[in-house]
């Protein structure tokens, strides 16, 4: 203590911990999903992992002792089903991590309805039954905490995928009202938007040109890893974000904060 300070110091490194809690991952089977996997599993928690293809579930599983389970999170007869099974097989959810989410890329004049209803469904709609679902359970058993991955592109414009854009913007105002409604039964929600990450989907359609382009507008000059988003997906899951809800955390390694017109020299 100091002279004007009796406050008790927490152990800040171990309120990073999830001994004996439960998560379910859903979208884990590669990417960012994988990372998280191991970032939750290391912090030990005991991690359900979800992905729509079963044999990337069960890899991931096995990777980090977790429990692998596949199905359709955009239906809500599977989004039942998940979290009927995550409450049998962990007895209760402390936590649910969402990574769920692509674009497709088309001009605005050329967006058809069947492009639109499917980012809809992607971005938004499993997370709004995730979170519902999820909220339930845990309202039953005294809170918990769930993290979802937004994306810069619902903040700024979304050139070439309006409609992926649309949608997380939607996913970040879904976060903002759970929070506030499911504050009270000490759930905490919350979302990561990242800019660019080098996932194994990105690099197989972004060229080495233009990885680089990426790099050169981003300050500290490097595109973001699977692993900079898990890092702070962790961070939203742990008690050392224990009083941050309602919000989305933009990671994209300063790209945001540069003045947006050009300067002189």
């Amino acid at each position: 203590m100091t002279r004007t300070d009796d406050s008790e110091v927490p152990d800040f490194t171990s309120l990073l911990r999830l001994d004996g809690k439960s998560f379910v991952l859903i979208g884990a089977g590669q990417g960012i999903g994988r990372q998280a996997a191991h970032a939750l599993s290391q912090a030990g928690a005991r991690v359900l992992c979800v992905d729509l293809d079963p044999g990337l579930a069960e890899d991931v599983a096995k990777e980090v002792g977790g429990i692998p389970w596949s199905g359709d999170a955009t239906a809500r007869p599977d989004a039942e089903r998940l979290f009927a099974d995550a409450l049998s097989e962990l007895g209760r959810i402390d936590g649910l991590v969402d990574i769920i989410g692509m674009a497709r890329y088309a001009p605005f004049l050329e967006i058809d309805d069947e492009n639109w209803d499917w980012h809809h469904d992607i971005v938004v709609r499993h997370a709004y039954l995730a979170a519902q679902l999820a909220g339930r359970a845990m309202r039953e058993t005294g809170g918990g905490v769930m993290a979802f991955v937004a994306s810069v592109s619902g903040i700024t414009s979304a050139p070439m995928h309006a409609a992926y854009g649309v949608a997380k913007a939607g996913l970040m105002s879904l976060v903002r009202t759970a929070a506030v409604e499911l504050g009270p039964s000490n759930i905490r929600v919350n979302a990561v938007a990242p800019g660019m990450v080098w996932t194994p989907r990105i690099s197989q359609y972004v060229d080495e040109a233009g990885k680089q382009r990426n790099v050169e507008n981003t300050p500290i000059r490097r595109v973001a890893l699977p692993a900079d988003i898990a890092s702070v997906l962790l961070f939203l899951a742990s008690d050392l974000s224990s009083y941050v809800s309602g919000h989305t955390i933009v990671c994209d390694g300063g790209v945001a904060a540069k003045f947006p017109y050009p300067m002189p020299g």
